[in-house]
């Protein structure tokens, strides 16, 4: 599906490239590789650089890395034809070249959701240590501006004590935890990208990510909260809560998530990390089902308890906070309110 065309996704690129405190003149005349490109964030940053093209003519140069072309072909089939756009269907684990220069990558690609860390652990830790040697070796080709690599919050792990983890805290957690294939991997990426700059003065900058969301994402078989909710109401099923609800989350619309990786990547410091998450609406996951069920009254949704069929789900553990305030001091804030985000994400699948 061809998000662009939709005019819910449209109103967004338009409200994500107007951000005043996004430099994105420095993006005029350059390149641009995206790996992962089809999924969420990396396919909402390349719909922006194309948005940029189309309605500003920016020209700049879009190279999209895929695993899959026929997937990719359709996601951004309006773009194909465009002398500015490319498709580089390849594995991010065997070894990158693309012609001309590379001014910026956003390296992306690699799987996170709960289905693929229980069916494919060993794909994400390939994906996210020897994918990130081979983008830093084109990188050290390309002589890149900067690398923005979106990581998670959960690189963190268990951090005892404070009610906002920031950048410099770090926790503990079990390697042997069958997750850890995820938070592991992407702590050593981290890494990765930090020995490439020590030796070889590759820039990079960390985006510390949590629970973002919005059109273009995964909402089949994906196990996360906000993907089986948004599942339910797409296909106008009621919502099924195996718990009493009340973890809280704070979720982040994809726009208010591209627009910092745009700023980090922009503005940021060489080298930097930065915690990436909307903390202004730490909401119940019972009252997100809720919202859900209200903002499409024709659907017949319904909220429904089976605590009887607990599953441990959604568990109810104490919610820790990232800290953006390092973020805000570049001049980011979210603008998208929750209700707004999920009114926009579920008409995306209309």
């Amino acid at each position: 599906m061809f998000l662009y065309d939709k005019d819910v996704v449209r109103q967004d690129m338009e409200e994500l490239v107007s951000r005043e405190f996004v430099p994105f003149e420095k993006l005029r005349g350059k390149s641009v590789l995206v790996t992962g490109a089809t999924g969420m964030l990396a396919y909402y940053f390349t719909m922006a650089l194309m948005h940029l093209n189309l309605t500003r003519d920016f020209g700049i140069r879009v190279i999209a890395l895929v695993r899959n072309k026929e997937k990719a072909q359709a996601k951004f089939a309006g773009f194909i034809d465009s002398p500015l756009f490319e498709i580089l269907a390849q594995d991010v684990c065997d070894p990158i070249d693309c012609e001309g220069d590379v001014d910026y990558i956003f390296h992306a690609a690699g799987a996170c959701s709960p289905y693929f860390i229980k069916h494919n652990p060993t794909g994400i830790i390939a994906a996210n240590t020897q994918g990130t040697v081979n983008v830093l070796e084109l990188a050290k080709r390309k002589n890149v501006t900067n690398i923005i690599y979106p990581s998670t919050r959960e690189v963190y792990g268990k951090v005892e004590g404070v009610e906002f983890i920031k950048e410099t805290d770090m926790g503990v957690f079990d390697p042997l935890d069958a997750r850890s294939c995820y938070p592991e991997s992407k702590r050593i990426a981290e890494t990765i990208l930090k020995s490439y700059l020590v030796q070889y003065g590759i820039p990079f900058t960390v985006l510390r990510i949590a629970h973002s969301y919005g059109p273009g994402m995964i909402i089949d078989s994906d196990g996360r909260v906000m993907s089986d909710f948004i599942s339910d109401a797409v296909n106008s099923r009621n919502i099924v809560l195996k718990s009493e609800g009340l973890a809280l989350r704070a979720f982040c619309y994809v726009t208010d998530a591209v627009a910092a990786i745009f700023l980090a990547m922009l503005s940021g410091e060489c080298g930097g990390v930065y915690n990436l998450a909307n903390e202004t609406e730490p909401t119940p996951i019972r009252d997100v089902a809720q919202m859900l069920a209200d903002l499409f009254p024709e659907r017949n949704i319904k909220v429904i308890f089976d605590l009887e069929q607990n599953t441990g789900a959604y568990c109810n553990y104490a919610r820790v906070g990232l800290d953006t305030a390092k973020l805000e001091a570049l001049g980011w804030k979210p603008e998208v309110k929750l209700i707004d985000g999920l009114r926009r994400t579920v008409v995306s699948f209309d």
